[in-house]
């Protein structure tokens, strides 16, 4: 009785456990890049050779994802959501100690499959667990670190990596690990399912494929030796699967993914129009770093620091999301925000070394700060609408499309480049030019501005019930 009382009088304190524990993952995901060189050295091996440790990372994920819900309404949702930190941090303990490829490809793995458990779950815990006139602030809370942590990232991995061993990039967030386990435990309700479903099988293995594929495809575009047509390939036939996955979801009484939240307006928004507007945003953390190392010259480590500028931009945003959500409304927040992030990017290709130094900050700052926003109206507005009985199914669907969704970032802003080169008579693809950057940022700033249509069809009081507003409703006296 008393765990369960203590549970309940700190539930208020979910959305901040699972946002510290969130950056954590999202930190060590994003830091790993700029350590590769280095490792590949400590291995023996070139630089391509540590891929297998990725793309066996992306399967895990690809395989779990879309079980996380099913495995938390079964077994309770602190039960998973406490093994999966466990199971992160052990294999972060032994991506640390790694010795070779073989060691860091199967570390590699594990930690996938602790990721694809922890952050669905995470998510679901608190999504159940608060109540829907604080659904706003907690999505808000447990939202930033993914916008964070790609941006802080690449300067911290860069500085350990410079001045340190590649293997403190792991072994420095085991302790957080431990502790984290500790205070899940100690806090999470233990949530489960009201009835016990039966496993989709085929649900999981044509999810699985799908999801396989299409990030699998966009590891291959962003490696510049790697055919762009394979990779092309790999993505149009995981879409090809996705749709197949989607006609066996309707069909099956009781499916791995539901998707019968698309039904729900607010929900569809932000899975359906808010996949073009990820690609087109997504895009930007691929072109940005090599615009500034390649184009400008600079060392992963000093494209970093220009990098802060955006993670300066996500981070005051975060202060101010809730607030003018609750004034504007969620429609015309995303139809603004939008628009400037698509404005933005575009101004991105623009950037050369001439371009005085604070003019750069401003613009990459502005792209960050309507990054942030709407990555958090996405991530508030999905659950606006959904019954409790259907938040494990849209958690599931809404992890699963969210991956996906960052590697076809990635692959656009990769094959937009190509691409560019391509049309710029540069047939290598290794060597870009400014005018390359240019057209790469205009397709994804043309992406992104096109999902603005989507939005415009949101009603205008979408998502009253968690807070939002609107000018229109505003109560006078409020002031």
């Amino acid at each position: 009785m008393s765990g369960s009382a203590t549970r309940s009088s700190h539930v208020g304190w979910l959305p901040y456990i699972v946002a510290a524990i969130f950056f954590m993952e999202y930190l060590d995901t994003t830091v790993i890049a700029t350590a590769l060189p280095q490792m590949a050295r400590s291995f023996g091996v070139g630089p391509n050779s540590l891929s297998l440790g990725m793309t066996a990372y992306m399967l895990a994920l690809a395989i779990f994802i879309p079980a996380s819900g099913w495995v938390a309404d079964r077994c309770g949702s602190r039960s998973v959501f406490v093994t999966a930190i466990g199971v992160f941090t052990v294999a972060l303990v032994l991506c640390g100690l790694s010795q070779n490829v073989v060691e860091f490809t199967a570390a590699r793995l594990l930690q996938g499959v602790g990721d694809a458990m922890m952050v669905p779950v995470g998510r679901l815990i608190v999504v159940r667990s608060t109540e829907k006139s604080r659904m706003m602030q907690a999505i808000s809370t447990i939202t930033w670190p993914a916008i964070a942590a790609p941006v802080v990232g690449p300067p911290i991995g860069g500085f350990i990596t410079t001045y340190a061993s590649w293997r403190w990039i792991f072994l420095l967030n085991v302790p957080f690990g431990i502790a984290a386990i500790a205070v899940a435990f100690a806090i999470v309700p233990n949530l489960r399912g009201t009835e016990r479903k039966p496993l989709d099988v085929v649900g999981l293995l044509l999810s699985g494929a799908t999801l396989t594929a299409i990030l699998y495809g966009a590891e291959l575009a962003s490696q510049p030796g790697q055919n762009p047509w394979v990779a092309g390939a790999l993505v149009v036939g995981g879409l090809l699967l996705g749709v197949v996955a989607f006609q066996h979801a309707k069909r099956h009484p009781h499916p791995l993914v539901d998707v019968s939240t698309l039904k729900i307006p607010t929900f569809s928004v932000t899975v359906v129009t808010g996949s073009f507007t990820r690609i087109g945003i997504g895009a930007v953390s691929y072109l940005m770093p090599l615009l500034f190392q390649v184009g400008f010259g600079l060392s992963a480590f000093k494209s970093g620091f220009l990098l802060l500028a955006s993670a300066l931009g996500n981070l005051g945003m975060k202060a101010l999301t809730t607030r003018i959500l609750q004034r504007y409304g969620f429609r015309m927040v995303s139809i603004v925000d939008v628009s400037v992030a698509g404005i933005f990017i575009i101004a991105c290709g623009l950037l050369t070394p001439n371009v005085p130094l604070a003019l750069v900050l401003i613009v990459v700052f502005v792209y960050g700060v309507a990054r942030s926003m709407q990555f958090s109206t996405l991530a508030i507005l999905a659950y606006a609408g959904v019954a409790q009985l259907q938040m494990s199914a849209a958690s599931t669907l809404w992890s699963a499309v969210a991956q996906m969704t960052i590697g076809l970032g990635i692959a656009f802003g990769a094959v937009s480049l190509r691409a560019a080169a391509y049309f710029n008579g540069e047939n290598t693809g290794h060597v870009f030019t400014f005018d390359d950057f240019r057209l790469a940022f205009l397709l994804a700033g043309l992406l992104t501005l096109v999902s603005v249509f989507g939005y415009m069809g949101l009603a205008r009081d979408a998502s009253q019930s968690i807070g939002g507003g609107s000018r229109g409703n505003e109560d006078p006296a409020k002031g």
